[in-house]
């Protein structure tokens, strides 16, 4: 790092990946900070710079090897910094910790026989809350939460139709169950069902696949759609529903094909938006037929759905929003991405599915891409081609969100 980019740094005071400390900070002080950042985004721990920005220098003999063996003790997992310092010309000098955001999360402080979690809020850190906790077990991958168990649902809550369609025709298992017992045994090495304690209840992989009303045991399962005449949110919108049904359709499977017979939560939301992005053609055809004219690709809408729905973070009680403005189409995902992804790897075709079982489902549907790139291979490519503009993609700590443009952006 340069002096000068050092210099910036501290004029711009602590925030949620800088901090300030002296070098006689505690050994239990310092591997808190660092936990929370990594634990975070990541960040720089500032040795010998007063809170307020003042540089005192560092004093401390030995600074780099008592930093390794704090982050060697007390950090876990192991995690390597690079160190470096900094000198001024009145002979003063600056310890700078720098470490990127942590792909083993949650990352802790042992202390005394017991591990902390600190997160990163602000320019503090702070113990992670339980819900924080779980989040970050999830970014992970220490907690799959598509098979953890739902309060107060069991077999019944599934639909038997919808499973026996999926068995015997979308996958054609050569042993479908017949009794009761047999179809628990079955759904429990599906990830269909969870044992808890004494009872064996519905997964949520389970429920949000093949449930009769998902939405009244796990509120965020549904979709809410809003369509405004506009280009933003406004008092009365031309819709506003929240969709609620299993994802999968049911499907009648033939040797010249499959037909739909009743659909899932995705054909009732292609059905419900139709008339907000598309529009009937002018002319009526050969075939006494008006043509109906999309505003975005159709392929390119119910990839961006089926995506939100296969990854969305279900630590989140929140549901997926599809918005609906004149010149734009929304759909904001719940939750971060998954542990060590990013908007460039999606884009280049990385895939690194959060949640497992759906995605495998989906994918035996048919409502995924057979490679899991369809971002890359379709949605990209059918914007550009239709509007002649890529969609644009935004990652937070709270949500991934993707916007379909309609027509060509001033």
């Amino acid at each position: 790092m340069l002096k000068t980019e050092l210099l910036e740094l501290i004029a711009n005071g602590e925030n949620s990946g800088v901090e300030f400390k002296r070098d006689d900070i505690r050994t239990e002080q310092l591997a808190k900070e660092i936990v929370a950042m990594i634990n975070f985004q990541g960040g720089r721990v500032i040795l010998g710079v007063e809170d307020d920005g003042t540089i005192s220098g560092i004093q401390r003999n030995n600074l780099e090897e008592w930093v390794m063996n704090v982050i060697q003790d007390k950090i876990h997992p192991l995690i390597l910094p690079f160190y470096e310092k900094i000198k001024f010309d009145d002979n003063k000098t600056v310890a700078i910790i720098t470490f990127p955001q942590g792909i083993s999360k949650p990352y802790v402080v042992r202390e005394g026989g017991a591990e902390k979690i600190y997160i990163r809020v602000g320019s503090t850190s702070r113990l992670a809350t339980r819900e924080q906790q779980m989040r970050l077990f999830e970014l992970g991958g220490m907690l799959h939460t598509e098979v953890m168990p739902v309060p107060r649902t069991n077999i019944s809550c599934l639909d038997d139709a919808r499973l026996q369609n999926y068995l015997k025709d979308i996958i054609a298992d050569p042993e479908v169950p017949q009794t009761p017992a047999e179809w628990e045994s079955r759904l429990l090495g599906l990830g269909f069902l969870s044992e808890a304690r004494d009872n064996v209840c519905c997964s949520i992989a389970g429920l949000v696949l093949f449930g009769k009303n998902p939405r009244r045991y796990l509120k965020q399962s549904g979709l809410r759609v809003f369509a405004f005449a506009g280009e933003d949110k406004e008092y009365q919108a031309l819709l506003d529903e929240i969709l609620d049904g299993p994802l999968v359709g049911r499907w009648d499977v033939t040797d010249s094909g499959k037909s739909l017979i009743d659909g899932g939560i995705i054909e009732r939301f292609i059905e419900q938006v139709t008339p907000f992005v598309s529009e009937e053609a002018a002319n009526i055809d050969e075939d006494f037929r008006r043509e109906a004219k999309w505003h975005y690709p159709v392929d390119a809408v119910r990839e961006v759905l089926v995506n939100a729905l296969a990854h969305r973070d279900w630590t989140r009680f929140v549901d997926i929003e599809i918005g609906i403005y004149s010149n734009r189409l929304e759909v904001i995902s719940p939750g971060a991405l998954p542990n060590s992804m990013s908007i460039e790897k999606m884009i280049a075709g990385q895939r690194s599915p959060r949640n497992a079982i759906i995605m495998e489902v989906l994918r035996d549907y048919g409502y995924v891409d057979g490679r899991g790139m369809g971002i890359r291979t379709k949605v990209i490519p059918l914007m550009k081609r239709l509007n002649h503009v890529a969609p644009l993609f935004e990652a937070t700590e709270d949500y991934v969100k993707t916007v379909l443009f309609r027509g060509k952006q001033k």
